[in-house]
Order: structure tokens, then sequence, then C-alpha cells
């Protein structure tokens, strides 16, 4: 009985964990960063956690649990950016000037949310199916090249859908671009 329970409790660390990182990239992609020679948004710092994660319920506890994950993240990051959207549309108190700033991040948001749902529901589901057919194919062995080319599956569909519908006419054209190769051949290393 206490094995059972540490599933649970494991799987429901990994699920809140998988919301978490899904909710902070979305917030994060409002903020352009350099690294080196590349610029990218600092959801890029955290995203890729959310496709390990994916991965270790789809090893552990099946496609059916990394559908359940993924479904349950979207319905809490809509929840988030909802209350942030209202936060931002009420009237802010007269001592109060940071309105500037506070829309910047949550007035982007509900934008970047469904970029990302569409993108993240393609990529994710690609992830967790890759990771599910190789296990059977690999006969459950193998566990970090599956992987590795699952999050590439996964992630490159992501970027190709998600950076032009959250960033277009944001970001100039030529570093959208060379976001979305920077996010993609990362995943290849």
């Amino acid at each position: 009985m206490k094995q059972k329970t540490m599933v649970s409790t494991s799987f429901m660390f990994l699920g809140m964990l998988f919301c978490v990182c899904l909710i902070s990239a979305n917030i994060l992609e409002t903020k352009q960063i350099v690294i080196g020679p590349v610029n990218i948004t600092g959801g890029l710092l955290v995203f890729p956690i959310s496709y390990i994660i994916n991965d270790c319920i789809a090893e552990v506890w099946g496609f059916r649990k990394a559908r359940f994950v993924i479904w349950s993240g979207f319905v809490l990051n809509f929840f988030f950016v909802l209350v942030g959207a209202f936060a931002d549309w009420c009237p802010a108190a007269p001592y109060w000037g940071n309105g500037v700033g506070f829309h910047a991040i949550f007035g982007l948001a509900p934008r970047i949310a469904l970029a990302s749902f569409l993108a993240f529901l393609v990529g994710s589901f690609i992830n967790a199916y890759v990771m599910s057919v190789m296990k059977v194919l690999f006969h459950g062995k193998k566990f970090s090249l599956r992987a590795i080319l699952s999050t590439i599956a996964g992630e490159s569909l992501d970027s190709i859908i998600f950076f032009p519908l959250a960033l277009g006419g944001i970001v100039p054209f030529e570093d959208l671009v060379l976001m979305r190769v920077w996010h993609c051949s990362k995943n290849a290393l």
C-alpha cells in the first residue's frame, strides 16, 4: 500500500511541476533575452523542462496519464491567464504606477497562451506518442535515446507553430526565425 501512495505522490508532484513550468514559460515569453549572439525568449529557460517531465510521466505511467497532465496544464494556464487579463482590465489604484509594466506582461499573455495551447498541444502529444511507441519498439529500453528523439520531435513542431503566432509582428522577422531555429537545434544536441 505504501508504494501505491508513493507512486501517486510522485505523479502528483510531477504533474504540478509540469503545470508550473507551463505557466512560467508562458509568462517568461514576454521577456526577450540575449544569450551570446542569439536573442531568445525567457520562456525557453524553463519550457524544455516541461518536455522532460512529460517524458517521465509517459515512461512511468503511460500515454493516458501524460495526456491528463497536458490537459490539466492547459486548464490551469488558461485560468491563470484569465485572472491576469481580468486584473489587467480592472482600473488601477490611483497611487499605483506600474500599469504599463503590468500590461506589457499580462496584456500579451492571452496571445501567448493561445499560441502556446495550439503549439504545445501538437508538440506534447507528439512527444508523448513518440515516447510511448518507441518504448514498445525498444521493449522498454534506451530511455535516454527515446527521450531525446521524442523531445526533438515535439519541441520542433511546437516551435514552428508557437513563435509566429505568439510573437509575430512584435519580434523582428529575422529574430523570430533565428529563435525558432535555435530552439529546435538546441534540442538536437
